[in-house]
């Protein structure tokens, strides 16, 4: 009975569209690790560009980089974010880098790991000193067969915050608040 159950399960997955194959291989490569990791690459890649006076590269939540690790929703939040500030020249609703939980820091001694994981969200934890420890949480979704991040949690003076719940308050102006802003 076993190999026709085998038998029956390899045609029926080969009946699939090759995108199907395609999304769950890339699924496969991908984890929730992998997506901060790469986030951090690039925020220690930008602090390094700072410290060496460079023209630094753009950090995690801007584009290009933005619209690979974070879900669709978060992003429009940093997108909309920033289009406050271009049309208000005000600082947004995010005063600092939320990988690094400051507007200033370093990270040094990473250490990346899963805290929960289900099939499609899981928990993971950035541990690291710049100036101190420092403990970042992100929330992460699986979405379009990647894992991206879905909320930045920062601790400052024991309290926890979330960049969705900054990111999601209301501006005083801005073309998406239909009311423009005197600049």
């Amino acid at each position: 009975m076993l190999p026709t159950i085998r038998t029956a399960l390899l045609a029926m997955a080969l009946t699939l569209p090759p995108a199907v194959w395609a999304r769950a291989a890339y699924a496969a490569e991908t984890s929730p690790e992998a997506t901060v990791r790469e986030a951090y690459a690039i925020t220690i890649r930008e602090l390094a560009d700072i410290e060496a006076g460079k023209k630094a590269i753009q950090p995690p939540f801007r584009p290009p980089h933005r619209q690979r690790l974070m879900t669709k929703e978060l992003s429009a939040l940093f997108a909309r974010d920033e289009q406050f500030m271009k049309e208000s020249g005000d600082q947004g609703n995010i005063g600092s880098d939320p990988f690094i939980s400051g507007q200033d820091g370093e990270v040094k001694q990473l250490r990346v790991t899963v805290a929960e994981r289900s099939v499609a969200s899981a928990t993971v934890f950035a541990d690291f000193i710049s100036f101190g420890p420092v403990r970042v949480t992100f929330r992460m979704k699986l979405e379009d067969g990647r894992w991206r991040i879905d909320d930045i949690v920062n601790r400052m003076e024991g309290k926890d915050y979330t960049v969705r719940s900054q990111l999601s308050q209301p501006y005083d102006c801005g073309s998406f608040m239909k009311k423009p802003c005197k600049r």
